[in-house]
């Protein structure tokens, strides 16, 4: 099955049949307000002190400038199938050198296509685990899909994934949420504010050096 694995809403698909993504430069939905505070938690979500709880952990530099690191926290009981893949992938090396090929501000940074520009992935989706309780907040980390004409079951790309860079409410319900940034929300800002080409795509690539779990 052809992977062409994107984020967006379905109103805006594109002459490619993607969705905000390798077609036009396209503008992100308006936001009537736009957050300024840390991101923090859904009060639904209380991380565990147990050692069961896990981090991604993604070493970001931008061409050759290291601009730090995000740590994330992933949801294992919200999206535990979401997560076992992520963290299949990751200490596989498969994110590593791959690039956030998609920067918008005020939106969204999107990565994890090995072709770098939005129609790539593993070769594979994963099943929607979509949680009522979990909202696309600044720092929300969830999965990028094709659009609900070739896709109404909203299954996820198999390695493509976006952090919002502020609230991001016209997502909830639509697409799978399976982390949350919990350090390095400055690194993001960082990315958002390089400069960008056609497709959203940084004129300077933005490297994910290497993904790791922490456990």
């Amino acid at each position: 099955m052809k992977n062409i694995l994107n984020l967006g809403l379905s109103v805006l698909i594109l002459g490619t049949g993607l969705i905000l993504g390798c077609g036009p430069k396209t503008k992100p939905p308006v936001q009537e307000k736009v957050a300024t505070e840390k991101p923090s938690l859904p009060e639904s979500i209380t991380p565990s002190t147990s050692k069961t709880e896990k981090y991604a952990i993604i070493y970001v530099k931008h061409g050759e400038e290291a601009l730090g690191k995000i740590k994330i926290l992933l949801y294992t009981k919200e999206a535990p199938k979401t997560c076992e893949n992520f963290i299949k992938l990751a200490k596989q090396g498969f994110y590593n050198g791959l690039t956030f090929h998609r920067v918008i501000p005020g939106f969204v940074v999107q990565g994890g296509d090995p072709k770098g520009d939005g129609t790539g992935g593993p070769g594979y989706t994963i099943p929607a685990e979509i949680s009522p309780n979990l909202k696309h907040i600044r720092g929300t980390v969830a999965c990028a899909r094709l659009p609900d004409q070739v896709n109404p079951e909203k299954a996820s790309s198999g390695s493509q994934f976006y952090i919002c860079h502020q609230p991001a409410p016209h997502l909830d319900g639509n697409y799978t949420i399976f982390g949350q940034v919990v350090e390095g929300m400055e690194v993001v800002d960082k990315i958002a504010q390089v400069k960008t080409g056609s497709n959203n795509r940084p004129i300077v690539p933005v490297i994910m050096e290497k993904v790791i779990i922490e456990e």
